[in-house]
């Protein structure tokens, strides 16, 4: 029944990416808003313990709620995570396969024959990145009427884990020198010769190009086509413990109902949402403008719409079609609409 579990601590986490959760977080609105009943609303990230902040991942910590990239809620749901979606955004970002200009690719036909470097990271429950560049690439081949057959894929390893080694209490499971160190066999590589093309995406994508003087081979990021533009970030998926769901929906309208709150104060108060999100992105403001564009303040509220069901049908349908999840499942069945009536 509604009343029967007691909770005492609500668990927070996100990705280092464009999200009303973010804000919530940073404004204090989330705290304030549990305060008064007694139960405290904690950052994965504060835990000394990295199982608990495994939960990132596999979003196996009771009373928990995650908001970002959509592959590791998808793994977890695939693996039976007792998990539900609570919502959903579509920000649009920069994505595009970059070259050197030395390369003489200018375009994704100029792929034929090429050496793409895919990252693969070998220390991490869930290789979301592997999964997002793949994507990527094979969206860049596919606009060009090429297929993974018409080019080398090469894979990079890479030892650097996503989840920091101590606990971080900014409440941030990613500070910015670890999302720079992520990108680090990849760039390399490019810059070495030993692959001719790579994917980038987001501010830290932008800002890598201006680096690297890349010539952007394929941009799409915002191409006419939704399924185009679908990644690991769009849409973002925001999930819930399914428990917490079940027997405290009280508390999970009220959180969502504040993360929504905090979107529509994103995008009254652009300016400093931006200075919230940039920090959150690890980048300078002139890039978080760049890679998401004004749309990117009217576009944080979460929901359940049928653009955002399907988009995130379509990505699992992604991951099951190349091996990064086992088990297929139904997202509208995943999706919880009681907790907006």
């Amino acid at each position: 029944m509604l009343d029967n579990m007691e909770v005492d601590t609500l668990w927070y986490t996100r990705c280092p990416m464009p999200t009303a959760s973010g804000i919530a977080i940073e404004l204090g609105w989330l705290k304030d808003e549990f305060a008064p009943d007694g139960i405290d609303v904690r950052s994965l990230s504060e835990s000394t313990s990295r199982e608990v902040r495994e939960s990132h991942f596999d979003h196996s910590l009771a009373n928990s709620f995650r908001e970002g990239g959509n592959t590791p809620p998808i793994w977890s749901r695939s693996r039976g995570a007792d998990t539900r979606l609570i919502g959903a955004t579509w920000v649009d970002q920069y994505q595009a396969v970059v070259a050197l200009p030395a390369s003489g690719i200018r375009s994704s036909s100029d792929l034929a024959g090429r050496r793409i470097g895919v990252s693969r990271h070998v220390n991490d429950q869930i290789d979301f990145m592997r999964g997002k560049s793949l994507r990527a690439v094979l969206t860049a081949l596919e606009l060009a009427g090429l297929t993974s057959a018409d080019v080398e894929l090469v894979d990079l390893p890479e030892a650097e884990t996503y989840l920091g080694d101590v606990a971080a209490p900014s409440g941030t499971l990613w500070p910015a020198h670890l999302q720079q160190a992520i990108l680090r066999a990849e760039t390399f590589a490019l810059i070495r010769g030993e692959v001719d093309a790579i994917s980038v995406n987001g501010s830290g994508g932008a800002a890598l190009d201006a680096l690297l003087g890349a010539v952007q081979v394929a941009d799409f990021g915002r191409h006419h086509d939704r399924d185009v533009r679908i990644s690991n970030g769009t849409p973002m998926a925001f999930t819930a413990s399914g428990e917490l769901v079940r027997e405290r929906p009280d508390l999970v309208r009220r959180y969502v109902e504040t993360v929504r709150r905090a979107a529509a104060w994103a995008r009254d108060n652009r300016s400093r949402a931006l200075q919230i999100i940039a920090r959150e992105l690890g980048d300078a403001e002139e890039w978080v403008e760049i890679a998401y564009g004004e749309d990117l303040f009217t576009s944080l509220k979460p929901s359940l719409s049928t653009v955002v069901v399907d988009a995130l049908e379509n990505q699992k349908d992604f991951l099951l079609r190349h091996g990064f999840i086992e088990h297929n499942f139904d997202v509208g069945e995943w999706a919880a609409p009681e907790l907006y009536d």
